[in-house]
């Protein structure tokens, strides 16, 4: 096969898809661009291929539903959003320490910093609405809601 194919392939693979709080509470809300995380569950369940969403950021969207009283028993909310096509990744020291680097350099928050740490481990692309991950563009492919 030329190298022009092999090229051709690797881009035809589909990268990673990595769901941030952000674009989960607007699914959940059904708020403007729940629709493309709908599809984008969709398609994970589909291929079985599941979107990849960080530890930090499931309980950042955890606390975000507790305080909005969207729910009362976070163990059973927890129980059916990870029901959905999402693999929780866990956060280890290196993850900690790369996502404290991307804070210092970049104005967006903590938890953002571990998404986007996350999607640079897992050569992946972020779903969100979430103006702040304007400024890490450069950094990793941003899936607009």
């Amino acid at each position: 096969m030329s190298s022009s194919r092999n090229a051709e392939k690797i881009e035809n693979v589909k990268k990673p898809r990595l769901l941030d709080s952000h674009a989960a509470l607007v699914y959940l809300k059904g708020e403007k661009g729940h629709e493309k995380v709908k599809a984008a569950l969709a398609d994970a369940e589909k291929s079985d291929t599941p979107l990849l969403m960080s530890e930090i950021n499931i309980g950042e969207v955890g606390y975000t539903i507790l305080r909005a009283r969207l729910t009362n028993n976070l163990d059973d909310f927890l129980s059916q959003f990870l029901s959905l096509p999402i693999r929780r990744l866990p956060v280890d020291f290196d993850l900690v320490i790369e996502a404290a680097h991307i804070k210092a350099r970049y104005s967006l928050s903590y938890a953002d910093g571990f998404a986007v740490a996350t999607a640079l481990r897992n050569n992946a692309a972020i779903i969100t609405g979430d103006p702040e991950f304007k400024a890490v563009t450069e950094l990793v492919h941003i899936d607009w809601l």
